[in-house]
């Protein structure tokens, strides 16, 4: 299981469609993801004091794009989906 941090107003602007692409994408050419065991730590590092955040659960092996374990913070890796994201891979979405 994949974990995404999104804003409200980012994952309801793309409801109408079958992908998921967050703002940074093509920045960053892959969206950013953790473990169930990451979450909290990604939570208190890059989005304390924010509201209005979901966390989106994505089944790994229903993806059609690639993910690749990355290092980041601390050479932990961190799953990073390389392009948007099909939407029948969410098994859940959950405000914070």
């Amino acid at each position: 299981m994949l974990y995404h941090v999104v804003t409200e107003a980012d994952w309801n602007s793309q409801l109408h469609l079958d992908q998921y692409a967050p703002p940074g994408l093509k920045q960053a050419g892959f969206i950013h993801c953790c473990t169930e065991i990451q979450l909290e730590g990604v939570l208190q590092r890059y989005f304390s004091g924010q509201s209005n955040l979901l966390v989106i659960s994505i089944d790994e092996y229903k993806l059609r794009a690639a993910v690749k374990y990355e290092p980041g913070t601390d050479n932990e890796l961190f799953p990073h989906v390389y392009g948007s994201f099909n939407k029948d891979a969410v098994l859940k979405v959950e405000s914070i």
